[in-house]
């Protein structure tokens, strides 16, 4: 059984969710780290109850998802999740690196940017016997085990691009002072249009976006933790010229302006 993770980041209103689901996470192995960031399996039993709806942060990763009859790649998602959980079920996934699935595919990962792709476009099988095989096993070191030799048999070189993706991803989250293209590029020394290329080739979405998503997140997470905030700082420390583009932003991120967010948490 591989290490597991702490308290995960993204899920909204994750107090109540928790009554809902069970979500386990845990660190790849070694040799796969380059490319996997985390497995995570999720299942609930709501028989006899009403279903809930699960609302997540968008990530700039690529995830590969097993669940029954319904097993796919999904692009990178630039608006809030929302996932309907009903009756009983589980799924499992593998949430990879930002940029580290395109190595697999070797095509632009913009083309499934907010949309699926199936096993055979991805790997060239249907993906049956997998689904089945990982679906039906109970333990999750086993069921991790499986994943992990399907990716192995797959398993493409180090593409050094992903190396610096990664880099520049590490330091937006890092460096909350980042609110820009032009912040990264000279912090890093990098050229503009070779990052605005690679990300859009490799991850599927805009530095730009990245940036404003982690910043949002970071509100987001604030509010989550009872900080009661001063927006005009905010808004002047996210660079935005006035209130209304931030809320504008917020809102397409989080699904909810910064006060309806807000509330919401309140009542929960």
């Amino acid at each position: 059984m591989k290490s597991t993770i702490g308290k995960p980041r993204g899920i909204l209103n994750l107090k109540a969710g928790e009554t809902k689901f069970q979500l386990s996470r845990y660190l790849p192995a070694q040799d796969l780290s380059f490319f996997v960031e985390h497995y995570w399996i999720v299942s609930w039993d709501l028989t006899g109850q009403e279903p809930y709806v699960q609302e997540t942060l968008p990530y700039p990763s690529v995830h590969l998802v097993i669940e029954k009859n319904q097993s796919k790649v999904y692009g990178v998602v630039t608006r809030k999740f929302a996932r309907l959980l009903e009756n009983k079920g589980r799924a499992f996934g593998i949430k990879f690196k930002p940029g580290a699935f395109y190595p697999f595919v070797k095509s632009p990962v913009s083309r499934f940017t907010n949309a699926t792709i199936s096993f055979w476009d991805a790997f060239g099988l249907d993906g049956q016997a997998l689904e089945e095989a990982i679906l039906s096993q109970e333990d999750e070191g086993e069921l991790i085990a499986l994943a992990e030799k399907f990716l192995r048999e797959r398993l493409p070189e180090q593409d050094k691009n992903v190396r610096v993706i990664n880099e520049i991803v590490d330091s937006i989250i890092a460096y909350r002072e980042i609110t820009k293209v032009d912040d990264i590029v000279s912090r890093l020394n990098l050229n503009k249009r070779t990052v605005q290329r690679l990300f859009k080739q490799y991850v599927g979405v805009s530095p730009k976006w990245v940036i404003k998503r982690y910043r949002l997140h970071e509100v987001a997470e604030r509010l989550a933790g009872g900080e009661v905030v001063d927006w005009p700082e905010i808004v002047l420390e996210l660079g935005y010229s006035d209130q209304a583009h931030f809320i504008k932003d917020f809102k397409t991120i989080v699904g909810r302006t910064p006060a309806e967010y807000a509330k919401g948490l309140s009542s929960i």
